[in-house]
């Protein structure tokens, strides 16, 4: 009863409030003055002012904020950026054995899912194979390669390790997985590293030393998998082949997105992005005009190969008390939770059809959704006045209100006078970049809402006619579609409509399509042409992946 009371009381004052609001004339507000420091850096906050185009906060932004979550790792599979972490005491780890049950004496590697290590555990069907079951006895330091970066085809997908490994880019080693991982774990021996993450169709670690933090957990004799094979365009006619295939797929969708792979935690305090201008200048011209798809590491300068390894190692020797204790993983993620669905909502209603006597209340819908994002950051004095039409023109009435929203989430930790690793503020930057977008999109509209007329709280006294209003409805589509591109996040990539409860949702994932038919392969330098059965990464849904449902269930189909 008494929640009742308390939820009736609160809705008839919000309800009072509205109403009073609602009558109160613009010019009884205070003045902006009333707010320290408002007037002296309202130039800092135009609301015209979009990002320069070479602008990668936004880029460092995403990509941090997707790291090891399998589905934007396979629609952008060129990675961009190099974390160290540790693998937790207690984790499981498996291996299909290739020779017996023998520990691994030689690098090897392991997998975070038995579904997928089972695919290594070879054996004839008379004798079957062996699979072993290793749990992590003290934390493991490794570094993990963002991107589908266990996928072995020449377009990319290895360059961040090889600039590690070989400080530089070596394109015929595309496929020399012995090599890498020889020279990976000789680079990372000097510091302590035992292992390197990467993904294919799920995630894997490359073990250094199978001696080292880890003790087996099982060693048991498997019945064997009988893989069919055929054409790598096709599905396999043996249905069992098939079914384990649509498995793996679907094990990694449990690691699709936030908060991702759980089982390895990375120090963001040491992220190295090669999206950091002040890094890696020398990518900045090369990435003039490209499409994100496109954005390449090959052509990294010789100088900011050698400052990325520098980094590398001042993260993986420094004590960890130097760095600041932010959460940074959740810092990104807050900024997405509060906009990304608040954002995609707002592009929905924008696009439909309206005729002119709806498109009035329409309007006024939308303008209340971006009073909301607004409301925490709508100081009293931000309203616009009733004379200066050039004042007007330009709302920078709203100044203060794009201020407080776009510092919301980094006024604090400048505030404290935190000190920040190069890494840390490379994201402190970031956020700072996204958010300032995000906001100057949303107050922009709202505060050109409020000038044409259709925001309910202040209702003009003549509603604006529709011409004017559908023009206004015009600007906000072409603002939102905008801004949603820029930022280009993968929480609105998704198979619309939804799948069905026999299906699921499905990104291109290499090798699903990518396996040569037993005895055909080509090698990977060869050029593909329309002959090959090979499907080319540079083309169709395989260069811009997009989502579509296929069956879970028989029959299966892409």
């Amino acid at each position: 009863m008494l929640s009742t009371r308390k939820a009736t009381a609160v809705w008839i004052f919000l309800a009072l409030e509205q109403v009073l609001t609602a009558q109160t004339p613009l010019s009884n507000h205070p003045p902006l003055s009333f707010y320290t420091g408002v007037e002296s850096d309202l130039g800092q906050w135009d609301l015209g002012e979009a990002p320069a185009v070479n602008a990668t906060g936004h880029l460092v932004f995403e990509t941090a904020n997707s790291l090891l979550q399998h589905w934007p790792n396979t629609r952008y599979r060129i990675g961009h950026t190099i974390v160290p972490g540790t693998i937790p005491v207690g984790t499981l780890l498996y291996h299909g054995s290739l020779t017996g049950p023998h520990l691994p004496t030689a690098l090897d590697w392991v997998s975070v899912e038995p579904d997928h290590s089972i695919v290594f555990c070879n054996g004839s069907i008379e004798t079957g194979c062996w699979h072993l079951t290793l749990k992590v006895t003290r934390p493991m330091k490794v570094l993990y390669f963002d991107g589908s970066s266990a996928v072995n085809i020449p377009e990319g997908t290895m360059d961040t390790q090889d600039l590690v490994a070989w400080s530089k880019m070596k394109p015929e080693w595309v496929g020399n997985e012995g090599r890498r991982i020889m020279d990976l774990c000789k680079w990372g021996q000097k510091y302590g590293v035992n292992g390197f993450v990467r993904m294919e169709m799920n995630f894997e670690v490359m073990i250094c030393d199978f001696t080292s933090h880890m003790e087996v957990v099982s060693f048991l004799n498997l019945e064997s998998i009988r893989f069919g094979y055929g054409s790598p365009t096709d599905l396999p006619e043996d249905l069992n082949t098939v079914h384990h295939v649509f498995e793996i797929m679907h094990s990694a969708s449990r690691r699709e997105m936030y908060p991702g792979e759980t089982r390895i935690r990375l120090d963001f305090s040491g992220l190295v992005s090669f999206y950091d201008t002040a890094l890696v200048p020398s990518l900045v011209p090369l990435r003039v005009g490209l499409e994100r798809w496109d954005h390449r590491v090959e052509g990294t300068s010789s100088e900011d190969i050698e400052r990325v390894q520098e980094r590398l190692v001042q993260a993986l020797t420094r004590p960890p008390v130097t760095t600041s204790g932010i959460d940074w993983k959740t810092v990104l993620r807050v900024v997405v939770d509060r906009y990304a669905s608040r954002l995609e909502m707002m592009q929905y209603l924008v696009n439909m059809t309206l005729d002119d006597g709806s498109i009035f209340g329409h309007a006024q819908q939308v303008q209340r959704r971006l009073r909301t994002v607004l409301l925490p950051y709508t100081v009293f004095a931000a309203l616009p006045p009733n004379t200066s039409v050039a004042t007007n023109a330009t709302n920078s009435w709203a100044a203060p209100v794009f201020r407080e929203c776009a510092t919301s989430h980094t006024a604090s930790i400048v505030a404290n006078g935190t000190i920040l690793m190069h890494s840390e503020r490379l994201l402190l930057q970031a956020v700072r970049e996204t958010t300032r977008e995000i906001c100057r999109v949303v107050t922009k509209m709202w505060a050109s809402g409020m000038m044409i007329g259709v925001d309910p709280l202040y209702p003009p006294e003549q509603r604006p006619e529709a011409d004017h209003t559908r023009a206004l409805m015009g600007e906000w589509k072409e603002d939102v579609t905008q801004l949603i591109s820029w930022l280009d996040w993968s929480v609105w990539v998704k198979c619309r409509p939804a799948c069905g409860f026999e299906e699921m949702c499905y990104l291109p994932t290499w090798p699903i399509g990518f396996f040569p038919t037993p005895g055909d392969e080509p090698p990977p330098e060869a050029q593909r042409d329309s002959d090959s059965l090979w499907p080319d990464p540079n083309e169709g849904e395989w260069k811009r992946p997009q989502p579509k449902c296929i069956r879970w269930l028989e029959p299966y189909g892409f």
